[in-house]
């Protein structure tokens, strides 16, 4: 049997260069080796969003856009919206009936989002049992690996309870308890050199134009300690350079170090040149966003639909068999 992967990114804003080099750009790689879930997370995007949950439709077109245009293919990977499949909260609702209280409060991942997302009231029972949704997420389709960053092992760890709990309680062999597939994270700040984030909007996204690359890029915090031309540089505490060293062949990552170390190039010019490096990156991706069409979309939305509640569906079957409920 194919080994199955699954992930999910909530669409909550637009993709950018951190997903690219990170999680997408990754999930790109995997479809060569493993049968592959991809997720767009709405129903979690909701339970912050819940106030005012008018964009989220629009970014969930636009994150499948994303998706296809940095190469995730939808014949060789299932690419689905988690509300286009009801059995994602079923199986949450039996999830949250046998996980104890204190291993959803001990989450730091829930902690770390109260702090993080500010404006908003999160307190709510719905976003304390996200956690629970995200197991149901990856036991539904009893992916045997999920690509993950070291902050977000925790969370795993709590879906491998939750499975252990399942199985252990009815005595069965359901679900298998899902594999970390560690990601490689990327050294990338935002431009404002603060973690890069959506909800911080300091992040040059897929969908960028060359002239949007350029404006955001001179705007960018370099080496704080470079003042005037002549200053001796420091590469490693300057954002500009892990962009550089991210999307840059090796060749000029040398060449760069070599520039600011020396003081040979000023940073306006530094930042001029990462810019056409940036937009020669992202031209591919630019020329396929735009030949997909509303239809296209749309079109990948039905038929990953279709394929992940076939394979939701025969896993909510074996489960109702299992704890006796009526099918």
């Amino acid at each position: 049997m194919t080994k199955r992967v699954f992930s999910g990114m909530r669409p909550t804003g637009k993709l950018h260069l951190g997903h690219l080099a990170g999680a997408l750009g990754n999930w790109v790689r995997l479809q060569e080796e493993y049968e592959c879930f991809y997720m767009v997370a709405d129903w979690h995007a909701f339970m912050s969003e819940y106030e005012d949950p008018r964009a989220m439709a629009e970014n969930s077109h636009e994150m499948i856009r994303d998706f296809l245009a940095a190469g995730i293919d939808p014949d060789r990977s299932v690419i689905f919206v988690q509300s286009q499949v009801p059995e994602h909260l079923e199986l949450a609702m039996l999830f949250s009936c046998i996980t104890p209280l204190g291993w959803v409060e001990r989450c730091p991942t829930y902690k770390e989002q109260l702090r993080e997302i500010a404006g908003r009231d999160l307190t709510t029972y719905g976003f304390l049992g996200y956690p629970i949704l995200q197991a149901a997420d990856i036991a539904l389709y009893k992916a045997s690996a999920v690509p993950v960053g070291v902050d977000q092992l925790p969370h795993l760890e709590l879906t491998r309870e939750i499975i252990r709990r399942f199985n252990s309680l009815y005595k069965s062999d359901v679900f298998p308890e899902p594999k970390p597939l560690m990601t490689k994270t990327t050294k990338l700040l935002g431009l404002d050199n603060r973690k890069m984030s959506k909800s911080y909007g300091n992040f040059i996204s897929l969908s960028d134009t060359p002239e949007d690359i350029v404006k955001k890029v001179s705007s960018m915090i370099t080496d704080p300690e470079r003042i005037k031309l002549k200053d001796k540089g420091h590469p490693d505490i300057c954002s500009v350079f892990g962009y550089f060293l991210t999307f840059g062949d090796d060749r000029f990552k040398d060449e760069v170090r070599a520039w600011c170390e020396g003081a040979t190039v000023g940073c306006t010019e530094c930042k001029k040149r990462l810019a056409e490096i940036l937009i020669d990156n992202l031209a591919p991706i630019r020329q396929k966003r735009e030949k997909l069409s509303r239809s296209d979309i749309e079109g990948v939305m039905r038929q990953g639909a279709i394929r992940a509640r076939k394979a939701a569906s025969e896993t909510m079957d074996e489960v109702k068999r299992v704890i006796s409920l009526a099918i």
